[in-house]
């Protein structure tokens, strides 16, 4: 289900890569295709992920998960080599963050630990 969330994201017709005899300022950036406001919901998907799986207290924890997603964005979209390898990046990483889920509630600094190794991966 997140891969069919994150796949709404892809170029529409009218943000297209040109076609073959089209000019092009820069054909190998996939970058200038992807709307900011696609990459928004895309944070907002992840905020969406960190808000069910990790526990916060009040408006400084929704800010810190916040900082998170969008640090984590920001990450893939600087580091993918394509549209696809950003959205099956975060995809995985949404995914692994879905299935660490634990039956009982670990302790808090688990889910601290678990909120660093979510930034650095």
């Amino acid at each position: 289900m997140m891969i069919q969330i994150l796949m709404d994201t892809n170029i529409n017709s009218d943000q297209r890569p040109p076609q073959g005899g089209e000019a092009s300022h820069d054909a190998g950036d996939w970058r200038m295709y992807l709307m900011p406001d696609s990459r928004q919901r895309i944070v907002n998907k992840i905020l969406d992920t960190l808000k069910r799986h990790l526990s916060f207290s009040g408006q400084e924890g929704l800010l810190e998960l916040k900082r998170i997603a969008l640090r984590f964005e920001e990450k893939v979209y600087a580091t993918a080599s394509s549209q696809s390898d950003y959205l099956r990046t975060i995809a995985l990483k949404m995914l692994t963050v879905e299935g660490k889920e634990v039956a009982t509630s670990p302790p808090s600094n688990l889910k601290r630990h678990r909120v660093l190794a979510f930034e650095t991966d």
